[in-house]
């Protein structure tokens, strides 16, 4: 079967950077990091962001706030190939750079989530995407240098970092509504329990269809995506450790059978979870004390 597939992902404080070979489409998710995707060469595809199809082609990048449901959809034939160079990352790392960039992480931190690819950042991309091609040893202050300075040719004029004042305000005064946060508690105490809507909605004491409502209304994301954003990030910090076996991080990260958890995995991220693994292991390695 023709799969999707990792060229290389490169894992580290700065949060992954995924160069993926991709030929089938993944389904709606999120992440907690800051997401940047950039077309490197092969077929125009297109991620759907804000209720619409956002183009990525040679001269755009697809942008994403943290938490923001998106999903891939590959090319409008299906078939062809796409190599793309993906950023997720964290606000932390970017705000220990330039302390004001912790704004990274927040919801409207992007104000469109499709641009012109900016002048410069064309380059940098080919040059970021050319040596974790060919080469194994990247210097990490080197890496974590490129991978700066690509973020910023980007989001310079095509983000709120500038008016970071105002995004800080308006996250020091929105607050999550309480029979929520309870909710939100429970999940993260257990993101591996089998969490029913229902019996969700009523830890909440709301209906189900208000329960729903306001979920996607205080934090822009339906329950079931943010619960299984949270497994694919505990899947992707289990990956990371050598002396677990797969089937170990499937039933780790709750599932009942290796198949069921390479499946899950797959559906969004495209890759499999001993795919993820190989690609991601000598970075890895290299960053250990």
């Amino acid at each position: 079967m023709d799969m999707s597939k990792a060229i290389r992902i490169l894992q580290g404080p700065f949060g992954r950077v995924s160069l993926l070979d991709m030929s089938k489409p993944l389904v709606n998710h999120a992440h907690r990091q800051c997401h940047i995707i950039i077309k490197v060469s092969g077929s125009d595809c297109a991620f759907h962001v804000r209720g619409r199809n956002q183009p990525l082609v040679d001269q755009s990048a697809v942008l994403v706030n943290a938490w923001e449901s998106h999903s891939y959809e590959h090319t409008p034939s299906g078939e062809g190939r796409a190599i793309l160079l993906a950023l997720y990352l964290e606000p932390s790392w970017l705000s220990e750079i330039v302390p004001f960039l912790a704004v990274s992480g927040h919801p409207h931190f992007f104000p469109d989530p499709c641009i012109s690819l900016p002048n410069g950042a064309r380059r940098l991309t080919n040059i970021l995407a050319a040596q974790m091609l060919i080469s194994q040893n990247i210097p990490t202050d080197v890496l974590e240098s490129k991978i700066f300075d690509l973020f910023i040719a980007i989001v310079e004029n095509h983000s709120s970092f500038k008016d970071h004042a105002r995004l800080v305000k308006n996250a020091s005064a929105k607050t999550v509504d309480k029979r929520l946060q309870r909710v939100l508690d429970r999940i993260h105490a257990d993101c591996l329990e089998n969490h029913n809507l229902c019996e969700l909605a009523a830890a909440s004491g709301l209906s189900r269809a208000h329960f729903f409502h306001l979920f996607k209304q205080d934090l822009n994301i339906t329950p079931a995506v943010y619960i299984n954003s949270l497994r694919v990030e505990l899947a992707i910090e289990k990956l990371s450790e050598a002396d677990s076996s797969i089937a170990d991080v499937s039933y780790d990260v709750g599932f009942s059978a290796p198949s069921h958890f390479t499946r899950f995995f797959r559906q969004h991220l495209g890759i499999t979870p001993s795919d993820y693994r190989y690609a991601v292991d000598l970075l890895v390695k290299r960053m250990k004390p």
